[in-house]
């Protein structure tokens, strides 16, 4: 049976940076990755995608994103520095190695792989993600759609939706981004379906990063946080109902939303390049029907509905996921002896930022926890 100290289950980002953490704690750990290579995640997602977050602010623990790359990295910039940020601290990456379930086994671990040989660890880091699993909701009428419906996670770029009408469902980051990406890619249309108004706001206004605001604003009272990001959201991007938008509540501070980073979609908007259309209620064999019972008919639908963790099919331990399947302590804090999450914080300040941070606390508990016998 292979056997690690500690064991990190997932091989992304905040994996990495756990590993990078642990590394330069003296703490050797193995990385079990379930794609190919390193990056995989990134390598798999739509052609134009780019970090909304700093390379200033992007960087993993212990090893910033070098000054050669600009700005805000492309996504092969990305898997290009994980992988440099791997042979850096000399990780030990076991790729296509898929983590079936995490058992307890007495005071240790038991990493159970599908088709092959079960791990074993004093430490379990547990670093699969947010967005492991794709969701499409269950809609009425589904089944009988006969154009091309697919998951945001599996979209690349226009081409092959070139001429068609395409529904885009989900005003989120990515929908916002795919629905101008089939716009000017050649779509013949393109509908962004919108059930809940996100707050939006440029990736630069005025010409700053947004999130070097959004770090300055997080100290504040949430309520005066919200009113200084509305102000300059409605500066910058202006009155969008008239484009059809609704009116949203922005407040991203005291509620937690997640705003949209605008990097385009609002002047498509403003082009007529995108429509709005209510919240999918189901699907027709044409098309999709809407709330307030207005209906269209579409090519292709493409479902930018999120995602969910898939930890309560991964881990067999009580008490350590919330009723949305989340870990119920913050990232980088034991969750039980011997067992870690990092990746689950829910920012504004931007994710990779976090798990910087939080890989480096992780690092001193499981540092800690080793020397006061976890074995």
């Amino acid at each position: 049976m292979p056997e690690s100290l500690v064991v990190v289950v997932g091989g992304g980002a905040a994996g990495l940076s756990a590993a990078g953490a642990l590394a330069r704690n003296g703490i050797d750990a193995a990385v079990l990755e379930r794609d190919a290579a390193i990056g995989g995640t990134w390598a798999r997602r739509y052609d134009r995608l780019h970090l909304h977050t700093m390379r200033q602010f992007s960087g993993l623990a212990h090893l910033p994103i070098p000054a050669r790359y600009p700005r805000y990295l492309a996504r092969d910039q990305v898997v290009e520095y994980l992988t440099e940020y791997a042979r850096h601290f000399r990780l030990r990456v076991f790729t296509d190695t898929t983590v079936a379930r995490i058992v307890p086994d007495g005071a240790r671990w038991r990493v159970e792989i599908a088709g092959g040989e079960p791990w074993q660890a004093a430490v379990i880091v547990i670093a699969t993600g947010q967005y492991r699993v794709p969701f499409v909701p269950p809609w009425p009428g589904r089944a009988s759609y006969r154009g091309r419906l697919m998951h945001s996670a599996a979209y690349g770029n226009a081409r092959s939706f070139a001429g068609q009408g395409v529904l885009v469902v989900g005003a989120g980051n990515s929908g916002a981004e795919i629905a101008t990406d089939l716009a000017e890619g050649g779509a013949a249309s393109v509908a962004l379906s919108v059930r809940t108004p996100p707050p939006i706001v440029p990736r630069d206004p005025f010409g700053l990063p947004v999130q070097r605001t959004s770090v300055l604003l997080s100290v504040l009272p949430p309520a005066v946080a919200d009113r200084i990001g509305r102000t300059t959201a409605r500066l910058t991007v202006g009155d969008l109902t008239k484009y059809g938008m609704p009116r949203g509540r922005f407040r991203p501070y005291s509620r937690k939303q997640v705003p949209l980073i605008d990097v385009g979609f609002v002047a498509a908007l403003k082009r007529g390049l995108v429509t709005i259309r209510p919240a999918v209620e189901s699907l027709t064999p044409d098309g999709a029907r809407f709330a307030g019972g207005s209906a269209g008919a579409f090519d292709a639908i493409v479902a930018a509905t999120g995602f969910t963790t898939g930890l309560a099919g991964l881990i067999e331990a009580e008490d350590v996921l919330n009723g949305d399947g989340e870990p119920r302590v913050r990232s980088g804090e034991p969750a039980r002896p011997g067992l870690y999450f990092i990746g689950f914080t829910h920012t504004l300040r931007g994710h990779l930022f976090e798990a910087n941070r939080d890989s480096r606390r992780l690092a001193q508990h499981v540092a800690k926890y080793l020397r006061d016998g976890g074995r």
